[in-house]
């Protein structure tokens, strides 16, 4: 079992922590000593899982632009070839990217180097085998060795590589965009368009240099292209307001044709229309939906738990498809949809609001980079019939008013309090005539109200990480949002282990 110590590296399915000094009561606990024992935990771990020896593993390594990351490749690396694996060490590259050495040049497995989003002090490792990136319990495996001291054998034989991996990676994305819009001049499908790009200082800039200018777009008036870890002008992350006030002044002040942002690692994309209206959350799901149900006539569109219902609308009686609800987390969506599929059902799409999308043609990978890749393909297709993506999202009915709530639970065994308060708060909603519990919900609790009621609805559920229950809300009136917050707000108060 996990102690305290190393239970906090564990952020799901990656492993995150303090790499850098420079925030306040964050020290440093990456540690050099750490990262060598999670290294070695990965190699201990993959020869178990893919029935290689050490020594007839290739294992690819890249990382994100973060100030810690080339110290952590050196000691990853170096605790690889001490073991005899062949290395490609790839440099700066996108996590989506790294997964694809699996494909292309038949890694073994792939380790990415990054913390998403995250500050710049931050840092972590992320791991993939040919069928996607790891589960929980491999995460909790790979910590269990480093926290035991376990170590390979050593070998000799291993051997590193630099590789320009992320070359190839570009090309197959615009032989992608010319197979796709088959324009007549078909090595310049996008002569005439302005595309706009921030990458916000992640290593998202060669979007714009490495894939959109040699098909002829123009970018002039991208944002924050040259890779620099400290993030000095926004933070990379298409949630994050400021991030995405900033894409949508660079579309109306450059007046391009579209925009579109990604955040550090690239696993995660949003787009902005040419009025400098965002096509993220609900929108770009709707949008990610309607592209992957084009060849997928019925199929299953599975999201995260708190999509609006208008959204679920415009999937099953705009699009014709069916919307599966499952839980927050990118890997959770993921999951559920290749379940499914191995079921034998249609599942074209697994996406999360936060824009994660994976789509079954791309290997079930949340890859930012080939989502708005798709997004421009329907583009320029849209652009030589006189139309435009606008069209395609003009059946979405979108709330009036919508917001999060993060409550914090205050108790230690914050799990267990967060399961009781929202097991009271559906045996509650049972005993309420005018609150209704969506039959179809598979995380929390989600309640919906008639007009009257507020006109909407909310859903309660436990973080996947963090000791915190959020309450998203959303009304089709004005005002509506207010009056369910009362409501739910009303019982939440006779709830003990809340801060409210």
């Amino acid at each position: 079992m996990l102690n305290e110590q190393y239970r906090i590296y564990q952020s799901g399915t990656d492993i995150r922590g303090v790499a850098s000094e420079g925030v306040e009561g964050e020290p440093v606990n990456l540690t050099d000593e750490v990262l060598s024992g999670m290294a070695d935990g990965f190699i201990l771990w993959a020869q178990e899982k893919l029935n290689k020896p050490a020594s007839e593993l290739t294992v690819s390594v890249g990382r994100d632009c973060r100030i810690s990351g080339e110290h952590i490749a050196e000691i990853v690396i170096r605790q690889l070839v001490a073991a005899g694996v062949k290395v490609y060490s790839c440099g700066l590259a996108s996590t989506p990217s790294m997964f694809m050495t699996t494909v292309d040049l038949g890694c073994d497995a792939a380790i990415q180097i990054t913390a998403s989003h995250h500050p710049f002090n931050r840092n972590g490792l992320k791991f993939f085998i040919r069928s996607g990136g790891l589960d929980h319990d491999d995460i909790g495996a790979i910590l269990q060795h480093a926290q035991d001291g376990d170590k390979p054998a050593p070998a000799d034989g291993g051997a590193v590589e630099s590789i320009r991996y992320m070359e190839r990676y570009c090309a197959h994305l615009r032989d992608l965009v010319k197979r796709e819009v088959n324009a007549e001049d078909y090595d310049h499908p996008l002569s005439g368009f302005h595309i706009v790009v921030d990458a916000g200082n992640g290593a998202g800039g060669f979007y714009a240099s490495e894939v959109l200018e040699p098909l002829g777009a123009d970018t002039a008036g991208s944002r924050y292209l040259d890779p620099d870890g400290m993030f000095p002008n926004h933070v990379p992350n298409p949630e994050n307001a400021k991030a995405m006030e900033s894409i949508c002044e660079a579309v109306l002040e450059s007046k391009a044709d579209l925009g579109v942002i990604f955040d550090t690692d690239v696993d995660r994309g949003g787009a902005v229309d040419q009025f400098g209206k965002e096509i993220n959350r609900n929108r770009l799901v709707a949008l990610a939906a309607a592209l992957a149900l084009e060849n997928n006539p019925g199929g299953t569109i599975v999201t995260d738990s708190i999509t609006s219902t208008g959204l679920n609308e415009f999937i099953e009686k705009h699009l014709g498809g069916v919307h599966y609800r499952y839980r927050r987390g990118y890997k959770n969506v993921i999951n559920k949809a290749q379940e499914l599929t191995a079921q034998g059902v249609c599942a074209p799409l697994a996406i999360e609001t936060s824009g994660h999308a994976a789509m079954q043609e791309n290997y079930y990978l949340d890859d930012g980079a080939y989502l708005c890749t798709k997004i421009i393909i329907k583009a320029a297709q849209l652009r030589q019939k006189g139309e435009s993506l606008e069209s395609l999202l003009a059946d979405l009915k979108e709330p009036a008013e919508a917001c999060e709530i993060r409550i914090k639970i205050t108790d230690k065994d914050f799990r267990a309090t967060g399961e009781r308060v929202i097991k009271e708060l559906e045996a509650f909603a049972q005993a309420q005539s005018d609150w209704h519990i969506a039959p179809d919900n598979r995380e929390g609790i989600r309640v919906s109200f008639d007009k009257d009621g507020g006109d909407g609805w909310f859903l309660l559920r436990l973080s996947v990480h963090d000791p915190i229950l959020p309450l998203n809300i959303e009304s089709d009136s004005k005002g509506g949002v207010e009056i369910i917050r009362e409501k739910v707000m009303s019982f939440l108060k006779t709830q003990s282990g809340l801060a409210l």
